[in-house]
């Protein structure tokens, strides 16, 4: 949000992404109102700020946008203050974040001077009964998946399928970036898709043999099973994984190779998941390395505030960058 017109352009980029969602203009207002508040509060008062705003919609559902606010600060001072309804730091629209939380479906925020402010904000019509994005009793998803800089498409992909008490997902990172990688990350997922109960194994191989048309992408398949609490993993290249707790922290690792040109028989290996866990896959768009104690406080927020604060504390700035999350919830 580099000027005041990036908060217009936002704007009208949201209103465009419900125009064919069926929504009344009372619901497009308070989308409108959301975003010109956290888009005016990034150009006024923060560092480098980002809004990434996305559009969801199911066949036959009224949908939502989710619209991530991402800067790297000054931070805020006081945040119980900046909550309350009516408080601004200036003459913005939205009179505060205060009324993006009374606006918004559902609102997390998290902020550390001089670290910055990440935020997240979804907004269903005021009829939808819908639960939030990727959501079920007991576990959450939140994912960011963003193209290389100067890069219209996104060369990595991701998919995720909640059966009873398990959660497949799978991560893909198509070999450099652009239109040909975006080609073997799609492949990859839609391989995914007709597979994804089967056994993990199986599943990267479907998924090799779909790619061998493709230039070929590194791939990771993790199976969260709530019911005997273990978490189950498989894939070549290099997606990285961790699962952590409040005491807990175990790296991901996965062989060598690359889905769709070399790859040695997949084998599976599983680890006790812990209680009120977060599971992320990343790509490496995202730094290998990064401090588990900046996140721990995070455990009980929002996914998509983890996977955001991971991509802004974390990314390389040169390649695809991906973080899918899962949060375990009490």
């Amino acid at each position: 949000m580099t000027d005041a017109s990036c908060v217009g352009e936002a704007r009208r980029h949201a209103a465009q992404a419900v125009a064919n969602m069926g929504w009344n203009e009372v619901d497009a207002g308070r989308l409108a109102l959301v975003v010109t508040e956290l888009g005016t509060n990034l150009h006024r008062h923060a560092r480098n700020g980002r809004l990434l705003i996305a559009a969801h919609q199911e066949t036959g559902e009224a949908g939502e946008v989710e619209v991530i606010s991402i800067d790297d600060g000054p931070g805020i001072a006081d945040l119980s203050l900046a909550m309350q309804d009516g408080h601004s730091s200036g003459s913005t629209p939205g009179t505060g974040l205060g009324a993006v939380r009374r606006l918004a479906s559902e609102f997390d925020i998290h902020s550390s001077m001089p670290g910055g402010t990440v935020s997240v904000a979804r907004m269903r019509p005021a009829v939808s009964s819908a639960e939030g994005t990727w959501h079920v009793a007991d576990r959450q998803i939140g994912a960011i998946c963003l193209p290389a800089p100067h890069e219209a498409v996104c060369g990595d992909g991701w998919a995720a399928a909640i059966h009873d008490e398990r959660t497949t997902v799978l991560l893909a990172d198509g070999l450099g970036h652009g239109p040909e990688a975006a080609k073997a990350s799609q492949a990859a997922t839609a391989a995914f898709a007709s597979c994804c109960e089967g056994d993990l194994r199986e599943t990267v191989q479907k998924v090799h043999r779909e790619l061998q048309t493709t230039r070929g992408a590194a791939v990771c398949a993790l199976r969260i099973d709530t019911a005997d609490a273990t978490v189950t993993y498989t894939g070549a290249g290099n997606i990285v994984g961790r699962v952590m707790s409040g005491v807990f922290d175990k790296s991901l690792v996965t062989q060598h190779g690359t889905a769709g040109m070399q790859i040695r028989k997949p084998e599976t290996a599983s680890l006790a998941l812990p209680a009120h866990a977060l599971v992320i896959l990343h790509s490496d768009g995202i730094e290998t390395r990064w401090n588990v104690d900046r996140i721990r406080p995070l455990l009980q927020k929002d996914p998509t505030l983890v996977a955001a604060v991971l991509l802004r504390d974390h990314t390389r700035h040169r390649d695809d960058a991906t973080v899918v999350v899962i949060r375990q919830k009490e």
